[in-house]
């Protein structure tokens, strides 16, 4: 049996499947159809809108070359050097945004994958700041050479380190892409906080813009690139189709599962850096784009992948045409516009019956009603005492005893050993000369009356605040990740960073001032409480929330790339350093308050521990134990967001504290047991120790603790998921 007879009967069992005649091809021409001519409307009405004056009847005059209308000077600089160009470059970039997309959540098998995942919009960022901070490049078209390499460079690193052991599969290809991703990220930032200038020049460009589309000389040079991008991933969809029957059945078709997977990337790799180096980083268009063609077509991949071109093209010529319009005779960030249209338009799709068509639901259950089970499923709670008991200290005091887990005690002792280690060297390690001893001394308020100032004052507050910040981001890294039943969950899939942190800037827009700690709780609270509310409510696990939780982050962060932009340079170069993660001028009037919530956060994440072991298994067998999985799933989500927002509120958001902090504790403790303590613990450790190293490695210059961890932080993750020990599990 060939391909094209498997895939043929594969689309036709798709047809089948799908409910309702509404998802016949005939449908599916005449929606293509249609998206085609709303394509072209937006094109020709991003022809007619813009400055200079030109209406609609003086472009159809120079396009059609009546009443001499190309010798006019005025027209051929409006229409023919500043809107053609900028048309077309729209139209090619949305759709190479938006097939990108599409060819990423197929070879991921992840409906929610998008064009950043591979490195290459991080790797074009790192370019493009080494180019201005370095070689002083302020050309467009230097921009651009340098983006593209930098893009290249990314994806190329990303497909070598997948590669290495496993064939490259769809989990490794997530995580190479994530964490180098993050240390270019890291890298990026170090140099834009050094450098006032790059970071001006920067922080518009990293906004992604159509403003800078003059001529045709950027389009014409990366117009074999886009082509060879697109023949790419029309070739690969086939292929790819197979792929998605499983890599088994792929073999047995005649493909090559890694060779298919390393084909797509490097169209994606073409088509995304391309993109990139002409308007800049813009991400959530191919997330949207895929995700729209999924919902129209089924799974259907050739449609989808052209499909996903349309959408693409049509999303970001229209959003091109409203930056212009909205904010005259300023532009809007392109990027921003994006995100305020896709997020409810997500949102919309998700609240919708085609997500069950889709093959996107998580059904929950219902806890009210009693477990089906086919058999007695028998109690594992003998032999879950007698492992308990093997592993386990019992302490007595009287009629009352404690079991107390040996490793995770021996863990728990360790890191706090390590911690005290860290909390020493920070408070003795930084720019003026002063030895352990007057260190010691300065602690216990003894000794010169500058070291007593120095260390009490600055050093330990900034310390104390240091330690509160991380234990909160551990532990709610651990919550989050034991209620997603995923190492990679944090609270940021909820958008609670994102929240948090447009929330404090917002807070410093109204009051001229910063440093409002509750600001970040408020933020994450309401992010949260609006994608319980969008989604349906927490029993709605799966693709709902997530989905929700990225179209609220999107919009978060599209109210914070609009505050940084409008704000002045030395006010926006202050607030960006926090926005990476900062803990300048944070002291004990930051981390009382904060203490004080964890006071009583951490004795409730105590008491639900064992409880969050149970929902390790499915909601069935929790059910069984006795265990109400819907209220500890509640709990412990209120609690992630209440300690998240209490971090985002000293520091700002470290993300990967609150991503490595349990993976870390969870190694030390053991894998039958919730690191609540350790996860704390390291978590603090972590801070600390980025913090001092921040201040330390450069003289004279401070790097903010987010960008430390960040950096060194990427490598990490690629050695604890990518290692050997990892490599049958990824």
């Amino acid at each position: 049996m060939t391909l094209s007879h498997v895939d043929t009967e594969a689309e036709a069992a798709a047809d089948q499947a799908l409910p309702g005649p509404s998802h016949g091809r005939r449908t599916l021409l005449a929606g293509s159809f249609c998206l085609l001519l709303a394509v072209l409307v937006l094109a020709a009405l991003s022809l007619s809108v813009g400055a200079g004056e030109v209406g609609p009847g003086d472009v159809l005059d120079y396009l059609l070359g009546r009443d001499g209308a190309r010798a006019d000077a005025r027209l051929s600089l409006v229409v023919g050097d500043l809107r053609i160009p900028r048309t077309l470059t729209a139209l090619l970039v949305g759709a190479a945004l938006g097939t990108s997309g599409s060819l990423l959540q197929a070879v991921t098998r992840n409906p929610l994958a998008e064009t950043g995942l591979l490195g290459v919009n991080a790797g074009a960022s790192l370019g493009v700041v080494v180019g201005i901070a370095f070689l002083g490049v302020q050309s467009g078209y230097g921009h651009l050479l340098w983006a593209f390499g930098g893009a290249i460079v990314a994806s190329g690193l990303v497909l070598l380190i997948a590669g290495r052991r496993g064939g490259g599969s769809p989990m490794r290809l997530v995580l190479a892409g994530s964490a180098l991703g993050a240390t270019f990220g890291g890298v990026t930032s170090v140099i834009v906080v050094n450098s006032a200038e790059t970071y001006d020049r920067f922080r518009f460009w990293v906004l992604g813009s159509l403003a800078g589309v003059e001529g045709h000389d950027k389009l014409v040079s990366l117009l074999p690139v886009l082509a060879l991008g697109f023949l790419v991933a029309l070739l690969v969809a086939r292929p790819l189709s197979a792929l998605a029957l499983g890599d088994d059945l792929a073999r047995g078709l005649g493909h090559r599962p890694s060779l298919i997977r390393v084909v797509v990337a490097v169209a994606v790799t073409l088509l995304t850096a391309s993109a990139v180096a002409l308007v800049g980083p813009i991400s959530f268009l191919g997330l949207l784009a895929g995700f729209l063609a999924r919902a129209i077509t089924g799974p259907r991949l050739t449609a989808q992948i052209v499909l996903a071109g349309l959408i693409g093209a049509g999303v970001l010529t229209g959003a091109d045409v409203l930056a212009r319009v909205v904010s005259r005779p300023f532009e809007a960030p392109v990027s921003v516009v994006i995100a305020l249209i896709g997020a409810p338009v997500l949102i919309g799709i998700v609240r919708s019956r085609r997500l069950g068509a889709m093959g996107m639901t998580d059904p929950a259950t219902e806890e009210g009603a009693p477990p089906k089970r086919r058999f007695a499923l028998p109690s594992p709670r003998p032999l879950r005492q007698r492992k308990e008991r093997a592993d386990s200290l019992v302490l007595r005091g009287g009629a009352l005893s404690v079991l107390l887990p040996r490793r995770a005690a021996l863990a728990a002792l360790a890191l706090a050993a390590l911690l005290v280690a860290a909390v020493v060297w920070s408070a003795y390690a930084g720019q003026s000369e002063m030895g352990l001893g007057r260190t010691f001394n300065a602690v216990f308020g003894s000794g010169d009356r500058f070291d007593v100032l120095l260390v009490q004052k600055f050093r330990l507050g900034r310390i104390v605040a240091g330690l509160t910040a991380g234990a909160a981001l551990g532990l709610a890294g651990c919550l989050t990740q034991t209620l997603a039943r995923n190492r990679l969950a944090t609270p940021e899939l909820l958008g609670v960073n994102d929240g948090a942190t447009a929330a404090v800037l917002l807070s410093t827009t109204l009051t001229g001032t910063f440093g409002a700690w509750w600001a970040g709780p408020v933020g994450a609270l309401v992010a949260v409480l609006v994608v319980t509310a969008v989604s349906g409510g927490l029993g709605q696990r799966g693709y709902r929330v997530l989905v929700v939780g990225l179209a609220m982050s999107a919009l978060a962060s599209a109210v914070t790339q609009v505050v940084l932009s409008r704000r002045s340079l030395s006010s926006a170069s202050s607030l960006y350093v926090w926005t990476s993660g900062s803990l300048n001028g944070r002291g004990y009037e930051v981390a009382v308050p904060v203490l004080i919530g964890l006071a009583v956060l951490v004795p409730l994440a105590l008491v639900v521990a064992r409880q969050l072991n149970v929902l390790r298994f499915d909601d069935s067998t929790a059910s069984s134990l006795g265990v109400a999985p819907g209220r500890v799933r509640m709990l412990c989500l209120l609690l992630a967001v209440g300690l998240a927002g209490l971090a985002v509120g000293i520091c700002g958001p470290v993300g990967f504290v609150a991503l490595a902090a349990p993976v870390v504790a969870g190694r030390l403790a053991g894998p039958l047991r919730v690191p609540v303590l350790g996860s704390m613990f390291t978590g603090a450790v972590l801070i600390v120790l980025a913090d001092t190293v921040g201040r330390i490695v450069f003289d004279g210059v401070e790097v903010p603790v987010g960008i430390v961890t960040t950096v060194l932080g990427g490598p990490f993750l690629l050695w604890v998921l990518l290692g050997r020990s990892a490599a049958t599990r990824v």
